[in-house]
């Protein structure tokens, strides 16, 4: 297996690879992070690991949406509000952020666009920095192959079906599909990621997603959820329309 140290960014999230995460950075901790992230070669990736916050398990207070421009940016040693041992507080499978847009604003935070890359697993966490790293090791999803492949091309399809489903009745069936021809890839393993972001779900839901161990596996999932999920909106009053492809900025 190949491992590597990298940056450890804790969210109430869970990023998929392929995905793309906007970020508002504003605690100190994670300024010192990017200003890091800065000083490498542009042509090197950004690298850093986006973990999901087991339930419960943050301590720190935290605020939604952006922060208060006329506020202090909180200061908060590394492993602040994550227990004596961080890495009991944060899923064990995380997923590496490509950092293709790093701009800093005149108040000293940044405004971050990160794409997810693989899948890894933590091995151990470390405070002894500005910022937590982590050191990981590679989950490689090897592609399915033979009779394998045929399973996961037929699960794929299925799975497009039901989303579309779905999709229809969340958003009504006179707003713009996300599930068209022209719009998703033809690659099980990526329609199985795309799914599972754009598909309205809990994080313990979509963690267990993230790290199942196949392809396969994550459709037949993603089948039976999409199933339930759509009986389930058959019976609600009207939703309104929502974009299932634009994800929220992240304040961390």
């Amino acid at each position: 297996m190949i491992t590597a140290r990298l940056p450890l960014f804790p969210l109430n999230a869970v990023l998929f690879p392929g995905l793309v995460l906007p970020l508002n950075v504003f605690e100190e901790r994670y300024r010192a992070m990017m200003r890091e992230l800065l000083k490498s070669d542009e042509d090197e990736p950004r690298r850093f690991v986006v973990v999901a916050i087991r339930d419960g398990r943050e301590i720190a207070p935290t605020a939604t949406g952006m922060p208060d421009p006329a506020a202090a940016p909180p200061e908060r040693a590394p492993a602040d509000g994550f227990g004596p041992d961080p890495i009991q507080t944060f899923h064990r499978v995380g997923c590496v952020a490509d950092a293709a847009t790093i701009r800093e604003r005149p108040d000293g935070s940044f405004e971050v666009l990160a794409t997810g890359t693989t899948r890894v697993r933590l091995l151990s966490v470390a405070a002894d920095g500005p910022y937590l790293t982590a050191e990981v090791e590679d989950l490689t999803e090897e592609p399915p192959a033979g009779d394998e492949a045929d399973e996961a091309g037929a699960l794929a399809e299925g799975v497009l079906r039901a989303f579309r489903s779905y999709q229809k009745r969340l958003a009504g069936a006179s707003e713009r599909s996300l599930a068209t021809g022209a719009d998703l890839p033809d690659d099980p393993s990526v329609i199985s990621y795309l799914v599972a972001a754009a598909t309205v779900l809990d994080v313990p839901t979509r963690q267990r997603l993230l790290q199942a161990p196949d392809t396969a596996t994550r459709l037949r999932e993603e089948l039976t959820l999409l199933r339930k999920e759509t009986a389930v909106i058959r019976h609600l009053p009207s939703l309104p329309a929502t974009d299932l492809t634009r994800a929220p900025t992240h304040p961390n």
